[in-house]
């Protein structure tokens, strides 16, 4: 136990022999792991909890039923798969930057150590994102946190909804099934009607006699039905343009009615606020009062809230008028010129089994095409269905705790590594002055020397130290507490500065 005492002595002796290298290797260490520490970014974690209440909801209408719980698991073990954290990042500020598969492969793989999906029960479940990117500022790592986990839940609530569409998908691939089929008939029988006509141009519907006026009343039919679908196309252009066009417009001499009044009150009350006047002033208060009474009266009142007649209405309402004509005068020789088509293949005689084959062909062509048109209707209403079904749907998709700005950063613990390099420093300053002094070929006591040449040690002499040296070494002491002091200050100094800014990222 003594020479364990002794070892202890001496190795203390070592160290303070040598206090100030130990001192010195301390600060650098200090300030090298202290600049590090505070080079690590800010990670902000945000968080939300969703609650599904499971239910079989299909559409009555289709007839589709399906497993919710198994949905929902489907969803929550897929949600922070490579593919979402995909669109994550590809609708997110992650994703700045990122041109290269290489490197969106990367961020992914980054993204998804930094995503929790945990499960507290069946229904409930948590999303935790953690974000701290070096290129960011900590309010922007905190506002992106918040964003990733909207963007997962947005991402949950689209699958979610996928998920329980399973039935109209699978209805939606017969009907392309179908559509494929009936597109095959149909170009089949415009092959038909090609090769008709390829073969009896002049008895295109009809006789010789009749063959050339049926062509040409059904090149003027397409032309009119052509100029009828632009003249249509301008007069809905016009309406759109006509129903976002108010009527009046606020201000002008002749301007009348509620918005008249409110932007006259509006401009009394900039002008008092002008003034300097504050808001509790009386003339500001009964002025905000009435403006916003005004305000109320304006927007009941909507497009007769009154003020000056708008000109650019009046001469869309003047330009629709004139398109309004047009299309019916272009109705009108639509309908003529079907008639007068009509009449002419009514009156073919002259050849009259070529034109019943035409007939047939004709008819065959026109059935294929309405049932092939009918079954892409289909198709689109169920695909709109399908869209809508979050809407319809019985499932209660709850957010129990919304994502939300964190107001201090999770990561790093920086207070605890700042103690941690102080420690550490001081622990690298220690072994390095005792690591001097093993090299050194001296002894620190006579027992040391003694067991070290297993000789016996008569005596030592002991330091005799002067009044001058005395104050020397009390100075020089001073000097090392001062240093110390300070390594501890800027220990301090650096925790403040961390508990300051923790509370600036709101």
């Amino acid at each position: 136990m003594s020479e364990i005492f002794d070892e202890l002595r001496a190795a203390l002796w070592s160290v303070w022999h040598r206090r100030w290298i130990a001192l010195g290797v301390a600060w650098a260490v200090c300030l090298l792991g202290w600049l590090v520490v505070s080079m690590i970014p800010n990670a902000y974690e945000s968080k939300a909890r969703v609650y599904v209440d499971v239910e079989d909801v299909l559409s009555k209408q289709l007839g589709i039923a399906g497993d919710g719980k198994e949905e929902i698991m489907r969803v929550r073990q897929t949600l922070s798969s490579a593919k979402n954290l995909e669109k994550v990042i590809t609708t997110t500020r992650l994703g700045e930057g990122i041109t290269e598969r290489g490197a969106l492969d990367g961020a992914v793989a980054a993204l998804e150590k930094k995503v929790k999906v945990t499960s507290e029960q069946d229904n409930l479940f948590q999303i935790t994102a953690e974000i701290g990117r070096s290129e960011f500022s900590d309010a922007e790592n905190a506002v992106l946190a918040r964003d990733v986990v909207q963007k997962l839940l947005d991402i949950l609530r689209e699958e979610y909804v996928i998920g329980s569409r399973t039935g109209i998908s699978t209805a939606i691939g017969d009907l392309d099934r179908q559509l494929q089929e009936r597109k095959a008939e149909l170009e089949q029988a415009e092959q038909r009607r090609l090769a008709f006509e390829s073969q009896y141009p002049d008895l295109v519907g009809g006789s010789d006699s009749l063959s050339k006026k049926v062509q040409d009343a059904r090149a003027e039919l397409r032309n009119v039905e052509a100029d009828l679908a632009a003249a249509q196309s301008g007069l809905a252009a016009i309406s759109g343009q006509i129903s976002s066009t108010p009527r009046t417009i606020a201000g002008g001499r002749d301007a009348t009615g509620p918005r008249a009044a409110l932007q006259v009150a509006q401009t009394q009350l900039a002008e008092l606020r002008a003034r300097g006047l504050t808001d509790s002033h009386p003339d500001v208060v009964s002025t905000t009062k009435q403006v916003a009474i005004l305000a109320r009266q304006a927007a009941a009142a909507g497009d007769d809230a009154g003020g000056a007649p708008n000109p650019a209405y009046a001469s869309l309402v003047a330009l629709k008028s004139e398109r309004q004509a047009s299309v019916e005068a272009l109705q009108a020789r639509r309908a003529a010129l079907q008639s007068n088509a009509a009449a002419l293949m009514a009156s073919q005689a002259s050849e009259p089994a070529v034109a019943a084959e035409a007939n047939r062909i004709s008819r065959d062509y026109d059935v294929l095409r309405q049932n092939y048109e009918k079954l892409l209707q289909d198709r689109e209403a169920l695909k709109t269905r399908g869209k809508v079904e979050d809407k319809a749907s019985q499932f209660r998709f709850d957010i129990i705790q919304q994502p939300g700005v964190p107001q201090g950063p999770a990561a790093p613990n920086r207070p605890l590594l700042l103690l941690g390099v102080l420690v550490a420093g001081i622990g690298a300053g220690v072994a390095a002055a005792y690591a001097l002094g093993q090299l050194k070929s001296s002894f620190a006591t006579p027992q040391k020397l003694e067991r070290s040449f297993d000789l016996p040690v008569i005596g030592s002499i002991s330091l005799t130290v002067s009044e001058a040296a005395r104050a020397i070494e009390a100075k020089r002491l001073k000097q090392f507490a001062g240093a110390s002091a300070g390594l501890g200050a800027i220990f301090v100094i650096l925790l403040a500065i961390e508990f300051v800014s923790v509370g600036g990222v709101a």
